[in-house]
C-alpha cells in the first residue's frame, strides 16, 4: 500500500455505506482482510504501512501496538457487523497480512478469526491465509495456528542467496525457509505459499535461478514472483538517488520474469495471474482472486483498503489515530469514493484481463472490441480464445499487460 493514499470524500463518522451498495452484498463473496502493521524491522524496499518499535516510542509492545492490537481491531470487526446490517454474510477469506503478522502470538491471530466468526460467520470451505517472516515462527506457533482455523500460510521467502537478502534487508538465512515449510507441513496447513522478488541490486541471472530451484524444491502449493520496484521515500530509493545502487532495468526485469514462468511451469505450478503460480485450481489464492474479479472485501486495521458495491475506502495510517477513533466510536476511515458505472468497468478491464482464465469481451467498448484484432496479430492475446469470446494474454502479453490495457481502454 502506498505512502500516499488516493483523494476522496470525507466519509460519515458512523461507516454507513449507501443502500446501492448494500444491495450488491448478496450478489458477490465477502473476504475479510486485516492490516497487521507492526515489523520487527523495515525492509529498504518497503513502503507499506508498517512501523518498528522506534516508529512508535521505542516499544512496540505499548497501548498502540501488541498488546492491543486485536481488542482495538475487534472493535472494528463490530462496526463493520453494524454497517452490512443483518444479511446472512459468512466471509468465504480471511487474509491477515502486514507488516508482520506472526508478530502477533498464535493465541492473538486465534483471537481475530474467532472476533470474525462470531460477527459474520465463517463459510464451511473458508480459505483462511496469515503471511509469515520466516524468522518469525516456530513449530508451536504454527500447530496452534492450523489448530485455530488457518488453512494457508505464505512464506516472505524473496531469495535463497545470501548477498540478495542482505540487499533487500531480509532478516532470515535461506535455510530457515527449509525449515520453517518442513513444520508448517507437519502442523496440517492445507496450502503453504513462497513469496519471492527479482531485480534486486547485485542479483544475478544465476542468481534468481538458483532462488526458483530452491523454492520449487521445497514444494510450495503456490508461488508469487514480484519485480522489484524502487518506491519513492524508501531506503532503496533513497541509495538509488545518492547513486549507490542502480534502478532495476525493465528489459532485466523481463528476462527474470519469463525465467521464473519456465522454471515453475516446468515444476508444475500453472500461471493463474500475471504475478502468481499454483499448483493446480485448488492451490489458487481464493481471497487474491476476489481482489482481481471485483468481489467484496473489509479491510481492517490501520491503512486497510476496504471495497463493497462499488464504493471504497480506505482506513487511518497510524496506530494511535486508529486506536483513538474505535475508542471514540468512530469509524477508523479516512475517505472513500463511490465508482461510477464507467469506472467500475474500466477497473474490471485492467483486472480481469491479468488472470488466465481471462476477460469476456462484453466488457469492452467499440474501441476496445476493435483493438483486440491487433493484440491477437502482435502475439499479446491468444487468437482461439478471442474467438471464444474471452481476452486472455500470451506469454509475452503478460509481460506487456499496461499495453494490452491501453489498448482495450483507449482515451
Amino acid at each position: 500500500m502506498p505512502q500516499k493514499p488516493p483523494d476522496g470524500s470525507p466519509p460519515p463518522d458512523d461507516g454507513a455505506l449507501p443502500p446501492a451498495a448494500l444491495a450488491e452484498l448478496t450478489e458477490r463473496a465477502l473476504g475479510a482482510y486485516v492490516h497487521v502493521p507492526y515489523c520487527a524491522a523495515r525492509c529498504g524496499y518497503c513502503d507499506f504501512n508498517t512501523y518498528t518499535a522506534a516508529d512508535l516510542g521505542g516499544a512496540l509492545v505499548s497501548s498502540v501496538g501488541l498488546t492491543t492490537f486485536v481488542d482495538i481491531a475487534t472493535k472494528e470487526i463490530r462496526l463493520a457487523r453494524a454497517v452490512l446490517g443483518d444479511a446472512d454474510l459468512p466471509i468465504s477469506t480471511v487474509f491477515i497480512g502486514g507488516g508482520t503478522p506472526t508478530l502477533l502470538s498464535a493465541g492473538d491471530l486465534a483471537r481475530l478469526l474467532h472476533a470474525l466468526d462470531a460477527e459474520f460467520g465463517l463459510a464451511a470451505d473458508a480459505e483462511v491465509t496469515t503471511e509469515a517472516n520466516p524468522e518469525s515462527v516456530d513449530p508451536a506457533q504454527l500447530e496452534q495456528l492450523r489448530a485455530a482455523g488457518y488453512t494457508r500460510v505464505s512464506f516472505g521467502m524473496q531469495s535463497d542467496r545470501p548477498h540478495v537478502l542482505a540487499a533487500l534487508d531480509r532478516r532470515h538465512t535461506p535455510g530457515r525457509v527449509s525449515e520453517v515449510m518442513r513444520w508448517a507441513r507437519k502442523a496440517g496447513f492445507e496450502q503453504v505459499s513462497l513469496d519471492l522478488i527479482y531485480g534486486a541490486p547485485g542479483e544475478s541471472e544465476a542468481d534468481w535461478a538458483a532462488s526458483l530451484r530452491a523454492a520449487v524444491q521445497l514444494g510450495p502449493d503456490h508461488v508469487s514472483a514480484y519485480a522489484l520496484t524502487v518506491e519513492e521515500g524508501t531506503k532503496l530509493s533513497r541509495r538509488v538517488r545518492r547513486g549507490e545502487l542502480l534502478e532495476p532495468d525493465d528489459d532485466l526485469l523481463a528476462d527474470r520474469y519469463l525465467l521464473a514462468d519456465e522454471i515453475l511451469t516446468a515444476a508444475g505450478l500453472t500461471n493463474y495471474e500475471v504475478s502468481n503460480w499454483s499448483r493446480g485450481p485448488a492451490a489458487r489464492c481464493r481471497h487474491n482472486l476476489g481482489y482481481w474479479r471485483g468481489d467484496h472485501w473489509w479491510g481492517f486495521g490501520p491503512g486497510a483498503h476496504s471495497h463493497v458495491g462499488g464504493v471504497r475506502w480506505w482506513n487511518v495510517r497510524h496506530p494511535a489515530e486508529y486506536a483513538a477513533r474505535l475508542g471514540a466510536q468512530r469509524s477508523p476511515a479516512s475517505a472513500r469514493e463511490e465508482l461510477d458505472a464507467s469506472t467500475r468497468r474500466v477497473e474490471r478491464v485492467m483486472l480481469g484481463v491479468r488472470l488466465a482464465e481471462g476477460l469476456g469481451v462484453a466488457e469492452l467498448d467499440e474501441a476496445g472490441l476493435a483493438a483486440c484484432a491487433d493484440l491477437a496479430r502482435s502475439g499479446l492475446v491468444e487468437p482461439g480464445a478471442l474467438e471464444s469470446g474471452r481476452v486472455r494474454l500470451t506469454r509475452r502479453g503478460r509481460l506487456l499487460t499496461d499495453t494490452v490495457v491501453r489498448a482495450l481502454l483507449p482515451d
